[in-house]
């Protein structure tokens, strides 16, 4: 894995230990960002379920001002941190925090955060997609005009967000599709 385009690209990121994982693939990285549009103005991202922490530090790289990552396993916290410390002489600012999904959206809730890119890439058929949206939605998290990526399974079924617009909904194989939704 690396990081692909932007101020960092082509720095080398380590996976997490184990089959706990599945880190998104650059060739699937780079199409998201493609998506959304290449680069960033400045803003705040959370990369929930961040794994490695990938996806969020390709947004860092790609302009992003400052990204959260948050991750339930010691074992990606880990990594999200030794990924980051090649940053460190860098003005990189981030958090990373060891927190269920959920509750994690609760407290960057009461924490008054607002995002304009959240990353969903959670395990496959593990997750509930449309509770994490519908808490997403009712925290105010994701600012007008904001995206939110979700890498998910092919057969998974969204239901209709009124705020929300489908920019992009793609398969890229049996087992990998993105829906990139904007706030309206």
């Amino acid at each position: 894995m690396r990081v692909i385009a932007g101020t960092y690209k082509g720095r080398r990121l380590k996976a997490v230990p184990g089959s706990s994982t599945r880190p998104t693939t650059d060739k699937i990285k780079e199409a998201m960002f493609q998506i959304m549009g290449p680069f960033f103005e400045g803003g705040a991202c959370l990369d929930l379920f961040a794994g490695s922490g990938g996806l969020g530090i390709e947004a860092l790289s790609r302009g992003m001002d400052k990204t959260f990552f948050i991750d339930k396993q010691a074992k990606a916290i880990q990594t999200i941190k030794e990924n980051l410390q090649q940053f460190a002489t860098d003005d990189v600012q981030y958090e990373v925090y060891k927190n269920d999904a959920y509750r994690a959206l609760h407290v960057l809730h009461k924490r008054e955060e607002r995002f304009d890119l959240i990353l969903l890439d959670p395990p496959y058929k593990k997750v509930d997609y449309n509770k994490l949206i519908n808490n997403i939605l009712r925290f105010g998290l994701l600012k007008k005009g904001g995206m939110l990526y979700c890498e998910h399974d092919p057969k998974e079924q969204f239901e209709h967000f009124s705020e929300l617009q489908v920019l992009k909904h793609t398969s890229y194989s049996h087992t990998i599709a993105i829906t990139v939704f904007m706030y309206t």
